[in-house]
């Protein structure tokens, strides 16, 4: 009887142990859409998000991509549509994107470094967005939702 009592016990041990494990961070593997924007320079903090436009991040193993363009099906135009990807790395918290490919090649072969977090489905990444050769230097937040199959 008593070895019918322990089996039974040990059988809700995994159980057990697995109420007390710390929870998998989220994963930063998937697909994302931008839902907000900002660019601080300065003193000064603005909006970079464009509702006319929709873009996703699509990120894996080891690369990531992203597509933006123009919302409203009248527009055609290819100055309306970017794209963009590479490979990365995360250590911790840290992302770092290797631009090796975009549509305006002056962005093309720089790195950019980010701290990233998880709230519930949404992943915030902000960090430092600087193009010596274009005279870009400032602060950015953005905002995805985790895109649900």
């Amino acid at each position: 009887m008593k070895i019918k009592t322990l089996l039974f016990v040990l059988s809700f041990l995994p159980a057990c142990l697995s109420c007390n494990s710390p929870q998998t961070p989220p994963s930063l593997v998937g697909t994302w859409e931008l839902v907000s924007a900002t660019a601080t320079e300065k003193d000064s903090t603005f909006s970079t998000f464009d509702p006319s436009h929709k873009m996703i991040k699509l990120i894996n193993a080891t690369h990531f991509a992203f597509l933006n363009h123009a919302v409203s099906k009248n527009d055609s135009s290819a100055t309306r549509f970017s794209a963009g990807g590479g490979k990365y790395t995360l250590v911790d918290s840290v992302y770092t994107e290797n631009l090796e490919y975009f549509t305006d090649k002056a962005w093309e072969n720089n790195k950019f470094q980010f701290v990233v977090k998880f709230a519930g489905d949404t992943l915030i990444q902000k960090g430092v967005e600087k193009v010596e050769k274009l005279g870009i230097d400032h602060i950015i937040i953005e905002k995805y939702k985790r895109v649900n199959e």
